[in-house]
């Protein structure tokens, strides 16, 4: 037996799939089980995953339709039995990989795009559920193989090496971090379709920061993120700068894992850093609402808030769904549903989530 998860969407909804892999993996203890992702982040994330064989990545957008194609041709030389696209994969596009692939049985998601066409690219489907988180979205495929999930209580799973927990200790020690209150801060999101738009504004950011510093001078801000917050880091720096703010220069995903085990809170919009602060059980995460929040992304099996946009107000499904479209809006609008969030509001959620005036220590 030969099955592919393929999780080709975001690098947080490869990592919110990792259930299922688990789940898979005690139904088919002797199968082959591999995945294929997009992004080199998702492809990091599954790195040392035991229950997977092998990880295929590749950006099929990047290669080309020529190159894509030769690609996709090869990997069915693979003859895979079942193939799972997981929730979030809207795009009918998705639906083009798994029936290029070939396997027999082509489990999927409908979402509101589905159509007559992709009763023929995929023949096992079941309706995705706004209503539930999309690791129970995932794991609902399981049904559709006529299984049911085992884990009591599943869990996105990331297996860092010991290097990578070393990497993260010595930081926390070569900055002399080990007895001040650490805060996570991720001021990006996500950067395909128009998703830069549901970012907070960075001048709140600074704005909340100053006041952190300023209320408790010994709380640390890691400043998470890669290449595309180097700009918005820069400028933190050079309007705060100081003993606070420390930017997080890791290699890859999975040393800014290891050292968000190190923080006692994380803040973000919802993004991939933020679902992989739930993996590492940062115990308080803060959440900024911004159009795309809703039940299938929220922290899973973790402590947060989530600090209410009041121009979003419940109608987050009406801004965006699952269905390869872009968050509805215009720049200018989207911009200032973001900027509604008020600096105040943050500040006060980030105080409450470290405890008050009195910010605890593990």
């Amino acid at each position: 037996m030969k099955l592919l998860v393929i999780a080709l969407a975001g690098i947080g909804d490869c990592l919110i799939a990792t259930p299922l892999m688990h789940e898979l993996r005690l139904h088919y203890p002797d199968a082959r089980l591999d995945a294929f992702v997009f992004w080199p982040g998702s492809r990091d994330l599954l790195q040392g995953n035991p229950h997977l064989n092998t990880v295929f990545q590749k950006n099929l957008i990047k290669e080309g339709r020529i190159r894509a194609l030769s690609y996709l041709l090869k990997l069915r030389r693979e003859h895979y039995d079942i193939t799972l696209n997981t929730h979030t994969q809207g795009p009918i596009h998705y639906r083009v990989v798994a029936r290029l692939l070939g396997a027999p049985l082509r489990l999927s998601h409908r979402y509101e795009c589905h159509g007559p066409l992709d009763n023929l690219l995929v023949n096992r489907t079941i309706p995705q559920d706004y209503e539930v988180h999309c690791v129970e979205n995932n794991n609902r495929l399981l049904g559709l193989l006529g299984k049911q999930p085992l884990l009591p209580a599943p869990e996105m799973e990331v297996f860092l090496s010991p290097a990578e927990t070393a990497w993260a200790g010595e930081f926390v020690h070569r900055h002399r971090l080990e007895d001040r209150p650490r805060l996570g801060l991720h001021v990006g999101s996500g950067g395909t379709k128009n998703l830069t738009l549901k970012r907070w504004p960075l001048e709140h950011y600074v704005a909340l920061l100053k006041e952190l510093n300023r209320s408790h001078p010994q709380l640390a801000v890691l400043l998470f993120g890669g290449p595309e917050e180097e700009k918005a880091h820069a400028q933190i720096l050079a309007t705060i700068g100081g003993q606070s703010i420390y930017p997080v220069a890791s290699k890859d995903l999975r040393q800014a894992a290891a050292l968000m085990k190190h923080c006692h809170a994380f803040l973000s919009v919802d993004t991939a850093l933020m679902h992989l602060a739930a993996a590492m059980k940062v115990p308080n995460q803060i959440v900024i609402e911004a159009p795309t929040l809703n039940k299938t992304n929220l922290p899973w099996r973790t402590n947060y808030r989530v600090v209410p946009n009041p121009m979003v107000h419940g109608r987050n499904l009406d801004y965006y769904r699952y269905d390869g479209r872009p968050i509805k809006g215009t720049t200018e609008h989207l911009l200032a549903c973001m900027a509604s969030v008020k600096v105040d509001a943050v500040y006060a959620a980030v105080v409450q989530a470290l405890g008050g005036g009195a910010l605890p220590l593990n």
